[in-house]
């Protein structure tokens, strides 16, 4: 099961099986596609924060609901646990308060930004099981890491700790012991000061441009400025700085 709660405009969904350490069943697929159609319809709400009840953040797939003969829904059209290919418009930050193997990495993955706490790690031991990490593990953490280390992650199962993902740039922010979700909340703010429809526009060209070639970076940045201009955030944003005061966005 998750718990979700909205305060203002950040959203907050906690794994919440820690007797299970907070692995992925059918109901916990369930809820989360729940909170997510919620938060993309929702203009009140933009960003999410995910994390997990202490003191694991998610040990991947229930190996129970596997062996029970469920493990398709574990997965729906979004991905493993309803997320690792959903396509959203809003920010996705991780907070990872313990260790996220296997599928707990694959939704690390599918954030946009990782604050963690020095008890957490991160690896697909997949290869341990004689399985996989089929939910997006093996390509995105080539993408993010150095090749090699992505190489020996996947081919020995072995974790990286906080400190080790930290340094190679898998984790934005580390956060002090207990402290994941309210460093998550500060990183949180400084988005939500920012204009939402702005945000999100950002979000998605960095997403989708970065290894295209520059004459279709810039179209995009064009066509996406056009768009921007014509919001009333656009010139609420200007009047705001000419008038020394701070914005209200209003997603608009």
């Amino acid at each position: 099961m998750i718990d979700f709660d909205v305060q203002g405009h950040l959203a907050v969904i906690t794994l919440n099986r820690p007797q299970a350490r907070n692995a992925i069943d059918p109901d916990t697929t369930r809820q989360i596609a729940e909170a997510f159609d919620r938060i993309e319809t929702d203009n009140s709400i933009r960003v999410t924060i995910i994390t997990g009840s202490p003191p694991v953040f998610c040990a991947g797939a229930d190996l129970r609901a596997i062996n029970a003969g469920r493990e398709r829904e574990l997965s729906d059209v979004n991905g493993f646990a309803s997320l690792t290919h959903r396509q959203r418009n809003k920010p996705l930050i991780a907070a990872v308060n313990g260790p996220a193997l296997a599928g707990g990495t694959e939704i690390v993955l599918a954030c946009d930004l990782v604050v963690a706490e020095p008890t957490a790690s991160f690896g697909i031991p997949e290869v341990k099981r004689g399985l996989i990490a089929a939910a997006g593990g093996l390509y995105r953490l080539a993408r993010v890491l150095p090749r090699n280390i992505a190489l020996e992650c996947g081919m020995t199962g072995d974790p990286l700790s906080a400190y080790r993902a930290a340094d190679l740039d898998l984790v934005n922010v580390l956060a002090d012991a207990g402290e994941v979700v309210p460093t998550a909340v500060r990183l949180a703010e400084r988005i939500t000061a920012n204009a939402p429809l702005a945000v999100s526009e950002t979000r998605r060209l960095m997403l989708s441009t970065p290894y295209e070639p520059d004459e279709v970076g810039y179209a995009a940045s064009r066509g996406a400025m056009k768009r921007i201009l014509a919001t009333k955030d656009a010139a609420e944003g200007v009047r705001a700085f000419v008038e020394k005061r701070a914005p209200n966005w209003t997603g608009e």
